[in-house]
């Protein structure tokens, strides 16, 4: 985690709820802090071992039609298919990462990634999972999928809206233990 100048957060795309800070994550290391005094208990000879925690790590793609953050069908079965494997493990976090093609400014793009995260989470939350427990975040159009196969026009056509499809998304990681 690094702070800006302004002092907000920010994380590398190698952050784990594990590197959380109390400035930034309150809320993960409040509940990383009550684990400690558990250790010298669990330090005892115990009768059974206690299984390790496995890592799981989940990911899926939420995709939305142009110029829009409303969630399209297919979206909401990924999102479905995802909240239903949830109930297999002990959750710690969920990221969601808005995207958007690279029509319109960059200013627009930025705020319409984070509407599309947001309305991820907002169905999760719907679902039953702890609002705490999904960040958001968008990246924009910094971050396409389709390169240069759509070329390099401006125009707004049918066709290179279509193409451009894939880059409006959300990405989603699901963080948690079995």
């Amino acid at each position: 985690v690094t702070k800006s100048g302004f002092g907000l957060c920010w994380r590398t795309g190698y952050w784990t709820p594990a590197m959380a800070i109390a400035e930034c994550d309150p809320d993960l290391v409040k509940k990383a802090e009550p684990a400690k005094p558990a250790a010298p208990a669990a330090a005892k000879p115990a009768a059974t071992p206690k299984p390790a925690a496995q890592k799981v790590t989940l990911a899926a793609d939420a995709l939305f039609d142009y110029d829009k953050a409303v969630l399209r069908p297919e979206g909401k079965s990924k999102l479905d298919d995802v909240s239903g494997k949830l109930k297999d493990i002990k959750l710690e976090v969920i990221i969601a990462v808005g995207h958007a093609d690279r029509l319109g400014s960059d200013q627009y793009n930025q705020k319409l990634s984070e509407k599309r995260a947001e309305a991820v989470k907002a169905y999760l939350v719907g679902k039953g999972v702890e609002p705490n427990r999904v960040y958001t975040e968008g990246k924009g159009e910094k971050q396409p999928v389709t390169g240069d196969k759509c070329g390099k026009s401006e125009a707004k056509s049918k066709k290179l809206i279509e193409c451009l499809q894939p880059d409006r998304r959300v990405e989603i990681e699901v963080i948690g233990t079995k």
